[in-house]
């Protein structure tokens, strides 16, 4: 669920106002996973933008704290969110540790990046949300370590069912700044899009594995 309406809207605003949400309804990308998609997300282009980037950082540090309390350490989901994390650990004076996808081949074989002690709270940031998986891989990692993974927090997610699920199955509390609905409803409200791309961009997110333009 979103933090709160009025971020859900800012965030929709920096996002698309710095292209790092891109909508394009009639010429679709292509997922890696082989999706045709009217949207593309990459918030890793937040960085580069100071003021936006303090805005996402000092936003997430207050939703932790408000709906977590101060936990003990930072998580960052690799490698989208190493940055983004990073930056809101050290907003809060906290350790920050990373998650890799899974433990290196090579060296001390390491998941997790960084110095983390059992019994530890844990929040975890996340930049985006698709379905889930990805990041509540993070969590496992960071259960086996024996450190309490009190919630996760993310810049942006797409609102997918399948990613509701997984959350509720894997007993994961998430919050996210923005997401997908609000996102269509700034982007109208600011013309970026029109009603028509707005009806066609709602039927991929309820769909979004058979969705086309056709």
């Amino acid at each position: 669920m979103i933090f709160n309406k009025e971020t859900a809207k800012k965030t929709a605003e920096v996002l698309l106002q710095i292209n790092a949400i891109k909508l394009q309804p009639q010429d679709p990308f292509t997922w890696a996973s082989g999706w045709k998609s009217p949207i593309y997300c990459d918030n890793r282009i937040v960085l580069s933008y100071p003021l936006i980037r303090n805005y996402i950082r000092e936003t997430l540090a207050r939703a932790i704290e408000e709906l977590h309390g101060k936990p003990d350490v930072i998580a960052g989901v690799a490698t989208g969110a190493i940055g983004i994390g990073a930056l809101v650990a050290d907003y809060l004076n906290l350790p920050f540790v990373y998650v890799r996808p899974e433990a290196k081949k090579h060296g001390r074989q390491n998941q997790i990046e960084g110095h983390v002690e059992s019994g530890q709270s844990v929040i975890v940031v996340e930049d985006l949300i698709s379905t889930g998986k990805s990041s509540l891989n993070a969590v496992a990692a960071l259960e086996e370590a024996d450190v309490n993974v009190k919630g996760m927090v993310a810049i942006f997610s797409y609102g997918f069912d399948v990613a509701e699920k997984n959350f509720k199955d894997a007993k994961v509390e998430l919050h996210t700044l923005g997401n997908y609905e609000n996102l269509l409803e700034q982007a109208l409200d600011t013309s970026y899009i029109t009603k028509a791309e707005q009806d066609i961009l709602a039927q991929w997110n309820a769909n979004p594995s058979q969705w086309n333009t056709n």
